[in-house]
């Protein structure tokens, strides 16, 4: 089990990695090693997270997610492949403690009477600002 909280674990068995060749420093020995990480997390496999937060961590991590319901998160900033593995890691304990934090719903607000009478006044001062620029009619004169 992998603890994201103390009420939040991921099994392990959903959670799994692809070496790549990396980017980024390191010279020669990029070009040569795959420290890169690609970590893949199914979503549907992973039944100890709540439902809720599935869904809350599908709509966060958005193009991240393939048509198959996989996360899949690249680490390619470290030289070794220890480090990008728990980079990775890391990365994906973030995504999902953000979507554990339930969003707090609106609750819908009126504006005060002195914030509408300080709109209309100001509507107001402008329409006759407007009128002022006008030409004088003819029948006025």
């Amino acid at each position: 089990m992998i603890w994201i909280t103390e009420t939040l674990a991921l099994n392990e068995s959903a959670v799994s990695y692809v070496f790549i060749r990396s980017r980024g420093p390191g010279g020669q020995h990029v070009n040569r090693s795959a420290a890169g990480v690609q970590l893949r997390f199914d979503l549907g496999l992973c039944h100890t997270l709540p439902a809720g937060v599935r869904q809350r961590l599908a709509r966060i991590a958005g193009g991240r997610i393939s048509r198959d319901g996989v996360l899949v998160i690249e680490a390619t900033c470290f030289r070794s492949q220890h480090q990008n593995r728990q980079d990775a890691l890391d990365r994906l304990a973030m995504l999902i403690r953000r979507a554990a934090t339930p969003v707090a719903p609106r609750r819908a607000t009126r504006p005060t009477a002195a914030a509408r009478q300080r709109r209309l006044t100001a509507k107001r001062r402008r329409g006759a600002l407007k009128q002022a620029r006008k030409r004088p009619s003819d029948a006025d004169a």
